[in-house]
């Protein structure tokens, strides 16, 4: 997916007043927030940004081009109308290519597990890792083929291929996806395993077992 492009104008005027008129012209406030605590007030085009924050994540870097000047930023925040929706502010973090960062990736799970095709259930828990790198090997998503796991199974946090430069920060123990039977299977199961241990020689009946400890406390 090639980076995108946001077209922004340097904001010069602030405040509530001020960002209905720019939203009634068809504008979306915004504010580019520096590494440093410094912070750059703009104004896109709304439909423009609409149309191109499809696809963009929250670990997707892309570039705000303000009067010639292009800031690699991430859409950090964004502020909806709870009625219909529309953007009425953009928080953008802008990033520096050579400091290391850390960030938030989603995993794009896919593919049909051996073990649900034999009736166990499929579990996700988790949607996204945080990790640390530079800019140029933060990886917008990372794929998960799930299609091998068998019931039992499960990929960790620790499984992923993160790649080169790339170090996690996220609990490498969390369960990516795991494949488990299914309640009633579950039951079966443990119902064999007591009727096999029950069923074993020298194994006592539990109400036998119990007698003697009872005669023992009756003769005290």
């Amino acid at each position: 997916m090639s980076q995108v492009v946001f077209q922004a104008r340097d904001r010069a005027s602030k405040g509530s007043g001020e960002a209905k008129k720019l939203r009634r012209t068809g504008r979306i406030p915004a504010v580019i927030y520096g590494r440093k605590g410094a912070s750059m007030s703009i104004d896109l085009d709304a439909r423009d940004f609409m149309n191109s924050l499809k696809g963009v994540s929250e670990s997707t870097i892309v570039k705000v081009e303000v009067n010639g000047k292009v800031h690699e930023a991430f859409v950090k925040d964004t502020q909806r109308n709870i009625r219909d929706g529309a953007i009425l502010h953009v928080d953008f973090y802008e990033i520096e290519s050579n400091t290391l960062l850390r960030a938030r990736v989603s995993l794009h799970i896919h593919g049909n597990p051996v073990g649900v095709r034999e009736g166990g259930i499929l579990e996700t828990p988790l949607h996204d890792i945080e990790v640390e790198c530079l800019p140029r090997d933060l990886p917008e998503r990372l794929e998960v083929d799930i299609a091998s796991l068998k019931v039992n199974q499960a990929i960790h946090v620790r499984d992923l291929a993160l790649g080169a430069g790339v170090k996690l920060i996220s609990n490498a123990d969390q369960v990516v996806a795991l494949v488990k039977f299914a309640k009633a299977e579950a039951a079966a199961a443990v119902e064999e395993t007591v009727e096999a241990a029950a069923a074993a020689p020298g194994a006592a009946p539990a109400a036998a077992a119990a007698a003697p400890a009872a005669d023992k406390k009756a003769e005290k």
